[in-house]
């Protein structure tokens, strides 16, 4: 398990988050007409019982049940919306720290590098080596699915966070990708890519240079956080404290849902 710093940190940024989603909905949302929407539902409801011997009148409730709930969603849309994209790029980023931990020393681990559609693996020779780190087999090329893979392992103390690392040549062009080992909260850079658009997803180091190969990636083991001495997936501790944030503080942001 992660330390009980990563578990700290990551309540602090759930409650964080929570608090800016209540901002948000707050701000984004028709309160009003959201709250007139739940009372016809609760009302079309109750109707069900109180008129259980009335086909017609149950018909009746049963359609602007549904008009009505078809009107709810619809005001839940934006707000949602302009939620959604700033906390799925905080989930991306938040997986890098608690979702995997670095490299203990000893410890193996599979490079893949990833080439480009132009590339052919039969006639490519490429190399890798490594500083800190012990490269244990020959390319593992994959045709089909055009990469090729290493087992490496660390063996030597850092001297820094990122004194560590693979140097792959392939046809003169060098790429370089640190591997990240020890303890701490650290952001892992599981992969470096080349493209501007998948760099978002992965901005710990600076983009390939153009060249035969797409991304190259080091596989971290997965890790749980510590939660009153239980292991648990950082996202379902997260859900849980963002949660129980939103509904306990709701009320002092004006906010139903």
């Amino acid at each position: 398990m992660l330390s009980g710093l990563h578990t700290w940190t990551l309540t602090a940024i759930a409650i964080a988050a929570g608090v800016a989603m209540l901002w948000a909905f707050a701000r984004c949302s028709d309160q009003a007409r959201i709250e007139v929407a739940k009372r016809k539902l609760r009302a079309h409801l109750l109707a069900f019982r109180l008129f259980s011997d009335e086909p017609r009148l149950i018909f009746r409730s049963q359609k602007q049940l549904l008009i009505w709930n078809a009107r709810y969603l619809a005001l839940m849309l934006r707000p949602t919306l302009v939620m959604m994209l700033p906390l799925v790029v905080l989930l991306w980023h938040l997986d890098a720290v608690y979702g995997h931990r670095p490299l203990s020393p000893g410890e193996a681990a599979i490079v893949t590098a990833q080439m480009d559609a132009g590339a052919n693996l039969l006639a490519a020779s490429p190399t890798l080596a490594g500083r800190g780190v012990a490269v244990e087999t020959m390319p593992l090329g994959l045709q089909d699915a055009r990469q090729f893979l290493w087992r490496v392992r660390v063996v030597e103390p850092a001297s820094s966070a990122n004194s560590r690392a693979v140097v792959m040549q392939l046809d003169g062009a060098s790429v370089e990708k640190i591997v990240q080992s020890g303890a701490g909260l650290d952001y892992l850079s599981e992969r470096r890519v080349g493209s501007w658009f998948t760099w978002l997803r992965y901005p710990a180091e600076s983009r390939l240079p153009a060249g035969p190969v797409e991304w190259i990636e080091v596989r971290y083991p997965s890790a749980d956080i510590g939660v009153f001495g239980i292991g648990m997936h950082w996202l379902i501790w997260f859900c849980i404290v963002n949660l129980f944030t939103m509904l306990a503080l709701r009320k002092r942001f004006g906010v139903t849902f």
